[in-house]
């Protein structure tokens, strides 16, 4: 089926299936297609959009949908549970964070162009056709093979409702770190094409690394579960396990501490330490063992962001220091 024919109010209900969305043609006369997996309740309900590998490298989010689906029965659905396992299936066929097409960040194009490159329409119809019909949205994410993140569920924190409804979700899903996003949101990512449109949402990371760590898959499965016993979509209640770190940032990680010079990392701290500004984070050696950059906190708060591989060129991302949040 073609993306833009795609029409939720048409799924029959009382069913689970399984397709394929058609996005653009490929050289080889076939089509660049996307994988959904939809499940309709019997009876009404909220419309729940959860999508992965928005980034071709990431995959937990690519193992936890289908037993996400395989989990949930028609029968005692309300409402109806929309899921994308692989977004950016150029990057993913490639085992790239970017397009290989285009070079473009899938998470920096939203809402997209129907008339643009493969990945500007993926972008697009994600957001018209998924995203701006929902009444929530979880985009399942993770860190790089060069960077570490500690498994965690980000929001949007701010004070109205919009604000009450993510964090209360957030707080169900059930991650070990809560990290709250004040407004405005960086523009381009499915979480601010989410929010144009009015649509709470969530996202994850978690270490990554190229691979899918069955914890946070577990993690990434009962979460999305829990968000569905919040929403009333499925029975039961929710079965968080306790947030040990609460933190509150702008969440932009491609605004961190960088790399001034070329040579080996050498990190001094570890994921989620708590540090003083100008507090010293790592250095950077050079291939006779000479530190020729040293590595501060630019700010007070918690490690949330930390390269992992020792070789960094001139501006690398190394490091990201959050705040704490002081609410609870």
């Amino acid at each position: 089926m073609e993306f833009q024919a795609f029409d939720i109010s048409r799924l029959p209900r009382a069913e689970k299936g399984t397709g394929w969305l058609e996005v653009a043609p490929r050289a080889d006369g076939g089509a660049w297609r996307l994988p959904l997996l939809h499940i309709r309740g019997a009876s009404d309900g909220p419309i729940l959009v959860v999508t992965g590998a928005v980034h071709g490298n990431e995959y937990e989010g690519v193992e936890a949908i289908p037993r996400i689906y395989e989990q949930v029965e028609p029968e005692s659905l309300q409402g109806t549970l929309l899921m994308v396992t692989v977004c950016n299936m150029p990057a993913y066929e490639a085992g790239t964070r970017n397009s290989p097409i285009d070079g473009l960040n899938l998470a920096r194009v939203f809402p997209g162009d129907p008339h643009g490159t493969i990945t500007q329409r993926i972008a697009y119809w994600l957001t018209h056709q998924l995203i701006k019909h929902a009444d929530f949205f979880i985009d399942l994410h993770s860190a790089s093979a060069e960077t570490n993140i500690p498994t965690m569920i980000g929001y949007l924190h701010s004070d109205d409702e919009f604000g009450q409804r993510a964090r209360t979700a957030a707080r169900a899903f059930g991650a070990p770190v809560i990290w709250g996003h004040p407004p405005p949101v960086t523009v381009g990512r499915s979480i601010s094409a989410a929010t144009e449109y009015g649509v709470p949402w969530l996202y994850t990371e978690s270490p990554g690394g190229g691979r899918a760590g069955s914890n946070d898959v577990a993690c990434y499965i009962k979460g999305v579960l829990n968000v569905m016993k919040h929403l009333g979509m499925i029975p039961g209640e929710p079965q968080p396990h306790p947030n040990a770190h609460h933190l509150i940032g702008d969440g932009n990680l491609d605004v961190v501490i960088s790399a001034t010079v070329a040579g080996s990392f050498r990190p001094q701290v570890a994921l989620l330490d708590e540090v003083c500004q100008g507090q010293e984070l790592g250095f950077i050696e050079n291939f006779f063992g000479e530190i020729v950059q040293e590595v501060t906190a630019d700010r007070d708060g918690v490690i949330i962001f930390l390269r992992r591989l020792p070789q960094v060129n001139v501006g690398d991302g190394l490091a990201q220091v959050t705040g704490k949040y002081s609410g609870d």
